[in-house]
């Protein structure tokens, strides 16, 4: 299981990062362009700067995609899901077991 990482960047930074790309991409003959100016103005390398441009963009509905709220409900929806299923699978273990020792009990006469 994955480990939830803290960003190194506020989350002020990165809003501000993503409005000078979405607000300056039109000086630039790329979107990539703008956003590897932008990124060594901020200290954070181009594709990460590019991954929160894309998700601001889905969020914005500019991009196709889930948003951010979406996304984190898909976790908890799953997460839930995994529980009963782990229940369910250790049930079904048990079940077999207790089924096993059963059969091997010497019959009553």
């Amino acid at each position: 299981m994955m480990k939830k990482r803290n960003p190194s960047f506020p989350a002020e930074i990165r809003e501000r990062a993503v409005r000078m790309v979405l607000e300056t991409q039109g000086d630039y003959p790329t979107q990539w362009a703008a956003i590897t100016s932008i990124a060594g103005e901020i200290g954070c390398t181009g594709e990460t700067l590019r991954s929160w441009v894309k998700q601001a963009e889905r969020n914005r509905g500019l991009r196709p995609g889930p948003t951010s709220a979406e996304s984190e409900r898909i976790k908890v929806l799953e997460r839930e899901n995994r529980e009963p299923r782990q229940a369910n699978e250790i049930l079904r273990k048990a079940s077999a077991c207790f089924a096993q020792a059963e059969l091997d009990r010497p019959l009553k006469k």
